[in-house]
This record gives C-alpha cells, sequence and structure tokens, in this order.
C-alpha cells in the first residue's frame, strides 16, 4: 500500500470519486463525513467513519487510530447564491471547521493537506484565462470562506504543514463505469439540473443571466471532468508524499462554454429538449471564468483524459438515467 489517505467529505461528489480512483491506484482509504450533503449509496470505497470536522476530540482520536499521512477536504459547502444569503453558515462550515480540522492534524503530527478551493477567490475576472497569479478579491462569502482557508495554509506552511490547494473552475460529469455520480440535495450544478429538466425530473431550467457581455449573454464556464480533477489530486499527494512543498494550482480545461451551449450539449446526449426560462441575473456570479491549468501540467504531470465538453456530458446523462 502506498500511504494512508483521509478523505473529508467523502462521501459526496468529488469525494467519493476520489476515494475510488486512490483505492484503485493501491492507496489506504478512511473517508470521514457527516452526511449532511454526502450518500451513504456513494460509500463504495474505503473505509467509512461518520463524524464532522468541527469534532476536534473525534478529529484526534481517529488520527491517533488509523495513522493517517495525508488529509484531503472536500467537506465544503458549495452554493454561491446559499452563501449570499447565509453567508455565517459558509464561514461555519468552509472556514471554521476547516481551522479546527487543520488544529487536529497539527496536534497529530499529520502535515500534508490538499485543499478544494474554488476560482470564486478571484472575483470578477481581470483577465482570461485566469492564471494562479490573479489577484483574489471574492464576491461571495463563498469565495470569501475558501480564500480565508488558503492564507491560513500559507501561515502553517511556515510551520511545518505543507499543502497543496487546488483552485477548481467548474466540476462536472460523473464515473464513466456508472458506479458514482453528482447527486447534490438541493442540486446546484448546471449539467445535472438540466439533464433533469430534459428528463422532466423537475421543473424548468432556470438560466440566471441572459445579459452578460459573453457570446451568447449566458455565463461562461471552464468545465472539468470529476475524474480529472481527482487524477490531479492524486498527482498532488504524490506530488507531497516524495517532499513537494507548499503549492496551488487551477484545475480546469481553459475552454469557456455559456449555459446555452452546455444546454445544447444535454439536449444532443439525450435527443429531448432542455425545457428553460430566463432569469435575472444572480447574486455573486460573475459573467466568466475561465482557468489556465499550464501551472498544473507542469509541475504535475497533469493532463485531462476527458477535456471534450459533450463527453463530460455523456458520463452525466448516463449516471441520470440510472437513478
Amino acid at each position: 500500500m502506498k500511504g494512508n489517505v483521509l478523505i473529508v467529505g467523502g462521501a459526496g461528489f468529488i469525494g467519493s470519486h476520489c476515494a475510488k480512483m486512490l483505492v484503485k491506484a493501491g492507496w489506504t482509504v478512511t473517508v470521514y463525513d457527516n452526511l449532511s450533503k454526502g450518500y451513504r449509496e456513494a460509500l463504495l470505497y474505503g473505509d467509512f467513519v461518520e463524524g464532522d470536522i468541527g469534532d476536534k476530540q473525534a478529529l484526534l482520536k481517529l488520527f491517533e487510530e488509523r495513522e493517517i499521512d495525508a488529509v484531503m477536504h472536500f467537506a465544503a459547502f458549495i452554493e454561491v447564491g446559499e452563501s449570499v444569503k447565509k453567508p455565517e453558515l459558509y464561514f461555519n462550515n468552509n472556514t471554521e471547521k476547516t481551522f479546527i480540522l487543520l488544529d487536529a492534524m497539527r496536534q497529530r503530527g499529520v502535515n500534508k493537506f490538499i485543499f478544494s478551493s474554488t476560482a470564486a477567490v478571484y472575483g470578477n475576472p481581470q483577465f482570461t484565462p485566469i492564471t494562479e497569479e490573479h489577484p483574489c478579491a471574492p464576491i461571495s462569502p463563498y469565495g470569501e470562506s475558501k480564500l480565508r482557508v488558503e492564507e491560513k495554509l500559507a501561515t502553517l506552511t511556515n510551520n511545518g504543514m505543507n499543502s497543496v490547494i487546488f483552485r477548481y473552475f467548474n466540476a462536472a460529469g460523473a464515473d464513466p463505469a456508472g458506479e458514482l455520480g453528482e447527486r447534490h440535495n438541493p442540486e446546484s450544478h448546471l449539467i445535472p439540473l438540466a439533464i433533469k429538466a430534459a428528463l422532466k425530473k423537475r421543473d424548468p431550467l432556470s438560466v440566471f443571466g441572459t445579459d452578460y457581455e459573453t457570446k451568447d449573454g449566458t455565463a461562461v464556464r471552464d468545465y472539468i471532468h470529476v475524474n480529472d480533477l481527482c487524477k490531479a489530486h492524486i498527482l498532488g499527494l504524490e506530488y507531497l508524499m516524495n517532499g513537494g512543498k507548499s503549492n496551488l494550482f487551477n484545475l480546469g480545461n481553459g475552454e469557456g462554454f455559456s449555459v446555452r451551449e452546455v444546454l445544447k450539449s444535454v439536449e444532443k446526449n439525450l435527443g429531448v429538449p432542455v425545457p428553460a426560462t430566463d432569469c435575472p441575473r444572480r447574486d455573486g456570479d460573475a459573467p466568466t471564468l475561465v482557468g489556465d491549468a499550464s501551472k498544473a501540467k507542469s509541475v504535475l504531470g497533469w493532463k485531462p483524459d476527458i477535456p471534450n465538453l459533450d463527453d463530460i456530458v455523456k458520463t452525466a446523462c448516463n449516471f441520470e438515467k440510472k437513478l
């Protein structure tokens, strides 16, 4: 075995896919999740321990019993709109509880941490594609809650904690083998919402903002397949295990697709229309978010295996049709 990895939030969308890929690659995996957002049905790989990352005593016990080598963090609330309405919820879960986790790690001598951050830390882009050197000026409490953890990790680097921070653009798709997929409750991501609308599992899709200065007036995002995200996390883990120092990387495909282009891809894959309603812009949303992932490619040797939007959407459609 290559080592012991604790995945916090491992019953969720990205965490469950990462657990599968780590186990398949020969790592020993413990999943720690309070199941407030995750699903028991997604706990197919690794050893599950139910608990909250804000429970310091439970974490200290876990670190002592499991001899954990590294921690991967996926235990965040991720809805931009909700964060605007309930900022205290996001700063508590995403920031304060992560600080508790980091403190427990330090007390037990666990000094390798991989953090799922977000492109939302950049705010409204000053240039595109966005590199890691872009100024951070989040426009939502969600983005701010992640940036505060990034800042904490920068200070901990001087105290022996090495971390890899991944700033995600838009995670999408599903396990190509069909075992796992995206099941947020409530769902907030565009691709699964569009698929559900097309399959008449929900009301028509709301398109938030049709007057942006983009190719068709709708918001543009960079979509990256969930397995490609997880592949980067494993490379980041290997980087830290081999003595790598703290670093941060964008993860995206480097190409932007509008909301309307995503809907066309869903329609192409399913052969039915996506019923949609145009709505006003949503607070906290930037018009365009497209990332430059050159650094992850050069430093970690990362390369997306599923870069095509239609292929990403196809995996999501196949999973949704099984539910």
